[in-house]
């Protein structure tokens, strides 16, 4: 079975129409990474509606194409604007800026390129070890410990860096409550529906998706309308020198395990993985002194964290379902549509198409490399397109995918209504991955917490008593107290200094 599955993570190299779908959406995630508003969520949501039609590997493929390349080109208007084109390279601005104000936004450029695909090569080959080996004790899972795990997930947004623990909590139950819109699978009662039939099976996830994420983004914009962005200019990508690898080659690694260790983590993904390598990277830098002033081993160690998040991410979400991040949780959605259900039966009775997916994401590593070092001057003048002209194209595509679904005007209705929601989330200061992640969990929860019930003749009790259960209801209880101990460490450590 190992043979046919490394026999289909190659096969990818011999599918002359899978690589140039490959390369074309390359070429489409580095756009949409590379235009700030835009970001691998948004190009994720925007592009699943037209997944539909096409074979289960090839969609996904498309949907974790996108993911590794915007991951990767927020990168250049971060380095060349100060502005990230995606909030996983905020940190990548910290030194990439300052950089190109020097003079070198060309080394800059190529040492993320560089940090970006190895930390994205390490990821998927973690993946692709790890990923089997948890599916393996994923089989020793029963309702109870599916339920704890799904409340472990939940918690886990209380760490989230953006919008605060509180914030992101109820941002993750409010996602819950509308998985519970819809008939009850088990009852059949009616819940929240007020009468409107087209909600029966629930709220589809594809259009609550668009809105929030894309629609959104369009309201936010459309206040920036007349903003203009310092560029500098750059002559062309420079590869870095040995001098350069001396520099960075231990924060490279040290990112490589950061980042796929935290995109492994639920809910967490390459935002927060970007800011500890970061942090790290300067912590044990010789020179931290120069961190802020145009640190190669800043940008390294941002960009390698960032994009090694992308295969740790994916490793929950194929396994247990739990979406690793904001843009997982749109794959994961679009692997439930073409039948391919998460969990351990995924790596028995599909693992072939499995490893051509993780085939696939190498190979997008490799491409993204190649159009970073030669294409990535071109690719950031996509940044001169006027907003608005972009924008309500960006409109057209998200109300044509909502539509698109079952031709059915409901669907329309619920992505605009999703994307003034998403508006108001973003403008009260809300995270909105915890409102996807909550939807798509919710029916997780109900359905283990009915089964473990039923396990258990009602006793609810029970179902803390069982070890692995407990364990995880323990780490949630962490999970949601961490950034209030880690508040408390810090000013406590302040406090001590000022002494």
């Amino acid at each position: 079975m190992l043979t046919d599955a490394l026999g289909a993570m190659f096969s990818v190299l011999g599918d002359p129409s899978l690589l140039l779908l490959i390369f074309i959406t390359t070429i489409g995630g580095v756009i949409i990474g590379a235009l700030p508003g835009l970001g691998a969520t948004t190009g994720a949501a925007l592009l699943l509606p037209f997944t539909l039609t096409m074979d289960p590997v090839h969609a996904i493929t498309v949907l974790t194409t996108i993911y590794v390349s915007a991951t990767f080109a927020g990168s250049i208007t971060a380095i060349l604007i100060n502005t990230p084109g995606t909030a996983a390279a905020a940190a990548t601005c910290l030194d990439g800026y300052p950089l190109a104000q020097r003079g070198e936004a060309g080394r800059a450029l190529g040492i993320a390129v560089v940090a970006s695909t190895i930390g994205g090569i390490f990821s998927v080959v973690v993946l692709a070890i790890a990923a089997p080996l948890l599916a393996r004790v994923a089989y020793e899972f029963r309702p109870p410990e599916y339920f704890a795990l799904t409340i472990f997930g939940l918690a886990m947004l209380a760490s989230i860096s953006q919008g605060g623990a509180i914030r992101n909590l109820m941002g993750g139950v409010f996602g819950v409550w509308l998985a519970t819109i819809g008939a009850d699978a088990t009852t059949g009662v009616e819940r929240f529906m007020f009468g409107n039939y087209d909600l029966y099976e629930g709220l589809n996830f594809i259009p609550v998706l668009v809105g929030l994420f894309a629609i959104s983004e369009l309201l936010v914009q459309s206040t920036t309308l007349n903003q203009v962005f310092e560029r500098i200019s750059m002559k062309a990508v420079k590869l870095p020198t040995m001098a350069d690898y001396r520099k960075i080659w231990k924060a490279v690694l040290r990112s490589c395990g950061i980042g796929t260790f935290i995109g492994i983590l639920p809910a967490e993904g390459a935002t927060v993985a970007s800011m500890i390598g970061y942090s790290e990277a300067k912590r044990w830098s010789k020179t931290p002194e120069e961190f802020g002033k145009g640190a190669v081993e800043g940008v390294a160690g941002a960009e390698a964290a960032n994009n090694a998040a992308t295969g740790g991410a994916m490793v929950p979400t194929l396994v247990l379902g739990i979406p690793g991040s904001g843009t997982t949780a749109v794959i994961l959605v679009g692997l439930l549509v073409h039948g391919l259900r998460p969990g351990p039966h995924l790596f028995t009775e599909q693992i072939e198409k499995v490893y051509a997916i993780f085939g696939a994401m190498f190979v997008a590593n490799v491409m993204f490399f190649i159009l970073g070092l030669f294409a990535a001057k071109l690719f950031a003048r996509v940044t001169l397109v006027p907003r608005g002209m972009l924008w309500p194209v960006v409109l057209a595509f998200s109300v044509l995918g909502a539509y698109s679904l079952d031709q059915a005007m409901v669907d329309v209705y619920i992505a605009l209504i999703f994307g003034v929601i998403g508006y108001l989330f973003r403008r009260f200061g809300f995270a909105l991955a915890p409102v996807a992640i909550g939807l798509i969990l919710g029916e997780m929860v109900e359905t283990n917490l009915q089964n473990s019930l039923k396990m258990f003749d009602g006793q609810w009790w029970m179902i803390p008593m069982q070890p692995l259960a407990a364990l995880f209801l323990v780490l949630a209880v962490l999970g949601i107290s961490q950034p209030y101990i880690l508040g408390y460490l810090s000013r406590r450590k302040a406090a001590q200094q000022q002494k």
